[in-house]
């Protein structure tokens, strides 16, 4: 079969850490086109990866050559170019969250259908081995019911990983509409869901702005979370984790805790309601940091999805779910009130 011919649109840090050099590894991927409204980024792009380099997103769409693009825009972006990447007939793999609101998902989602193209959201956190292997304990039933969660991701913030440091889009609303729970809080929301293998039916949240200076987006939420059996469990979202970065989950169940990338050595541990103790070493969650993992699995999975036209793992509807929790969070936030989803 021939290459699936790939554009990249917007070539910040989630472009250049983690979407073209993995297309670039994958043999079925030819990386055709990349686009940034800063032209010197682009060209270099363009150099590196013998690419053809654009400016303007409308005029990458208009190349009927390429058959897939990555959307690695500010948040507020991500509806309007995926929706209008799938009209001109491009399968999409858009960045998290997908969108600002419900009724942008919405839209995403039935342009995907009225063009039959796929349609992903970029949660690698389904990816990671020791959250594969903790959905499958919990529904072997391993751990007997399950009664509780925390789950967290924090780190020190985005101006030590996005291109444009303290100036970064992230920190400003109307390009980034939502901060620590937008960039970090999603990604919980989603593992949280695939890991338990339940829809969230409640929300009570303090989404707050107060670590960061110049900044009108939040930075450090907390979450309680109600699901449809009733378990129930906090989110926390921070960019004031300022020395180490925090990314673990913990389940609490009846025969058992399983502990999630809590542990330097092992990403896995199970600490039995016996005494028990079993460790796995599985593998270490994608982090941003040097040294982290080379693959996030989700620009393979999402090319083995256009190659042998299966649905991937993220689709729109799976993207919305997530967010929508993290819009019930700034709901229940704003209003000092329970919000059901």
């Amino acid at each position: 079969m021939s290459k699936v011919k790939v554009g990249v649109i917007g070539c910040g840090s989630i472009a250049k850490y983690r979407h073209i050099p993995e297309y670039a590894n994958n043999k079925q991927v030819e990386i055709v086109a990349v686009c940034d409204v800063i032209e010197e980024r682009v060209k270099e792009f363009a150099e590196q990866y013998e690419a053809k380099a654009y400016t303007s997103y409308e005029e990458l769409l208009a190349n009927d050559e390429i058959d897939a693009v990555s959307v690695c825009l500010p948040n507020a972006l991500h509806a309007p170019v995926s929706i209008a990447a799938l009209k001109a007939g491009k399968h999409v793999l858009c960045e998290k969250p997908m969108a600002t609101s419900k009724e942008e998902g919405e839209a995403m989602i039935a342009a995907a259908k009225e063009s039959g193209k796929k349609l992903m959201i970029g949660h690698n956190q389904r990816f990671v081995p020791s959250h594969q292997k903790a959905r499958e304990m919990i529904a072997n039933g391993e751990l007997g019911k399950i009664y509780s969660f925390r789950t967290a991701f924090g780190h020190g913030g985005p101006e030590g990983w996005s291109v444009d440091g303290k100036d970064s889009w992230f920190f400003r609303k109307e390009e980034a509409f939502i901060g620590a729970m937008g960039d970090l809080g999603v990604h919980k929301t989603d593992v949280i869901r695939y890991v338990l293998g339940e829809e969230m039916t409640e929300v009570g949240a303090f989404v707050e702005t107060g670590a960061k200076e110049n900044s009108d987006v939040d930075d450090n939420a907390v979450c309680v979370l109600k699901t449809e059996s009733g378990i129930i469990g906090t989110l926390a979202a921070s960019w004031s984790y300022v020395p180490k970065e925090d990314n673990s989950t913990i389940i609490y169940g009846e025969k058992g805790i399983v502990r999630l990338e809590d542990d330097p050595v092992n990403s896995m541990v199970v600490q039995y309601k016996t005494g028990e103790v079993v460790k796995y070493e599985l593998g270490g969650i994608q982090t941003n940091e040097s040294g982290g993992q080379t693959s996030s699995q989700v620009i393979d999975h999402f090319i083995d999805a256009i190659t042998n036209d299966t649905e991937p793992l993220i689709t729109g509807e799976e993207g919305l779910k997530s967010l929508e929790v993290v819009l019930a969070a700034l709901e229940s936030s704003e209003t000092k009130k329970i919000t059901s989803l």
